[in-house]
């Protein structure tokens, strides 16, 4: 079951969205509302793998965010299979906080790093903002006291 962070006043419009994956729910619900502060885009967050999988083909991605090491898929394995989720893959970050080895993802193109674990929210919003896909306005909210 995926859960869905918006700020309250999100416009009526079809809007991409950040997808966050990781089986740590608390963790990534914490993420999610720092991010809605900042962000005016959906925020789906899901707390197993699986089921990410098989939502995704009908969301919008704007930026995918996932854990590394979760039961039943890891991030890298998801990370891979976006081509099969989505026509453009939308851009990826695989956040974690365990060391391993990250050469067949970064051949990827939509690709964009890893943020290592414990992170500020901040670096993260930051790293979305720079990554958004080209063509679709960044979802910033007005004034948010900076990164």
């Amino acid at each position: 079951m995926a859960r869905t962070y918006m700020f309250p006043h999100v416009e009526d419009k079809v809007c991409k969205a950040i997808v966050i994956v990781d089986d740590e729910m608390s963790f990534t619900d914490l993420l999610a509302r720092l991010l809605a502060e900042h962000f005016s885009c959906p925020i789906l967050t899901f707390g197993n793998p699986l089921t990410a999988l098989e939502a995704l083909p009908g969301i919008e991605v704007g930026m995918f965010v996932t854990d590394f090491y979760m039961p039943h898929v890891n991030g890298a394995e998801l990370i891979s299979k976006a081509p099969q989720w989505s026509a453009i893959p939308p851009p990826c970050l695989l956040i974690t906080g365990h060391m391993f080895d990250d050469s067949e993802l970064c051949r990827l193109p939509y690709f964009k790093g890893v943020l290592a674990k414990p992170f500020r929210w901040q670096q993260l919003a930051v790293l979305i903002e720079k990554h958004w896909p080209a063509g679709s306005p960044i979802p910033r909210r007005g004034d948010t006291g900076g990164l």
